[in-house]
């Protein structure tokens, strides 16, 4: 399941994290966002929250929750080892996990919030701005100072603490501008914001997963019927990607799941129908004491 295009990475893991929203007809789970205007109601919904290997593009470690749960509570879960590398947004930006990770050598890389207040200890690297061409415009050591949390998950807001961190400012090929956060030193600037660049990955994932699946319905309308239906398609996908990568195919994912769904009851090989290139085939039936095997023929250019 590896992808050639990480290779190159020094570290044990790169692993990426984000959560998508599914919207539900009714409030059976706590959606997220204001009160309809006027008469209307707030509809339910659930967030799928993943955390995928970079290299291998599934998922490693999923759960689901009412989409009103906070993205950053994801992060308490996770089990992860030394020396891994974890990329996500900022919406799970929690300093107090980030000291944490420190300690245990685990890095990230995020992006900063526009509102965070630090103090700039070092100015390590100082680049100009150049249109049309990518390149780091500075290279920070920060410190930031946040408010600990006791054992029942509350703020001490009469205890502050300091969180050393490393900031990038980055310029890409289209005149963009990000502000990225890490707690890597070792690495280089411009490591660090193709590690970021790499978080397009998760993105992908869950646009298969909406687009090929049927999410936008479900059979049943209790909050267990639902998750069920969400874990299947979380298994399916993984079993078609499995498909796609044993097969050798260039073919899209969605194409894939479509040969899939239409040869779901034929006793085809799988693997020849999606490495084969040809539009055209010619279907022939074995013998009449064998009428249930069916053999796929394929026509030669």
């Amino acid at each position: 399941m590896s992808d050639s295009r990480t290779y190159g990475l020094t570290f044990k893991e790169v692993l990426l994290i984000d959560s998508t929203t599914i919207r539900l007809f009714s409030d059976i789970l706590k959606g997220v966002g204001r009160n309809p205007k006027g008469d209307g109601k707030k509809k339910g919904g659930l967030k799928v929250h993943m955390l995928i290997d970079a290299v291998q593009s599934v998922g490693r470690f999923i759960k689901i929750t009412a989409a009103k749960v906070h993205d950053q509570d994801f992060l308490k879960s996770l089990e992860l080892i030394s020396h891994s590398m974890i990329v996500f947004d900022r919406a799970y930006n929690y300093y107090q996990q980030f000291a944490l990770w420190s300690t245990k050598q685990v890095y990230f890389v995020t992006r900063l919030k526009k509102n965070a207040v630090y103090t700039v200890l070092e100015t390590t690297r100082v680049g100009y701005r150049k249109k049309g061409q990518a390149k780091v415009l500075r290279d920070e050591i920060i410190e930031l100072e946040y408010n600990p949390e006791d054992e029942t998950g509350k703020k001490q807001t009469k205890v502050t603490k300091q969180l050393r961190l490393r900031k990038v400012c980055y310029q890409d090929e289209q005149n963009r501008y990000y502000e990225f956060l890490t707690n890597s030193f070792d690495i280089t600037a411009e490591e660090v914001a193709f590690l970021y660049k790499k978080r397009w990955g998760i993105e992908l994932l869950f646009k298969k997963m909406k687009q090929n699946f049927q999410l936008h319905y479900f059979y049943g309308e209790n909050e267990n019927a639902i998750r069920t239906q969400v874990w299947c398609t979380l298994i399916a996908q993984l079993l078609l990607t499995v498909i796609q990568k044993i097969a050798q195919t260039k073919k899209a994912f969605s194409v894939v799941a479509a040969l899939v769904r239409m040869h779901l009851i034929s006793m085809l090989d799988v693997s020849e129908l999606l490495r084969s290139t040809n539009r055209s085939c010619q279907i022939t039936r074995g013998s009449p004491k064998d009428t249930m095997q069916l053999n796929l023929v394929f026509k030669e250019e």
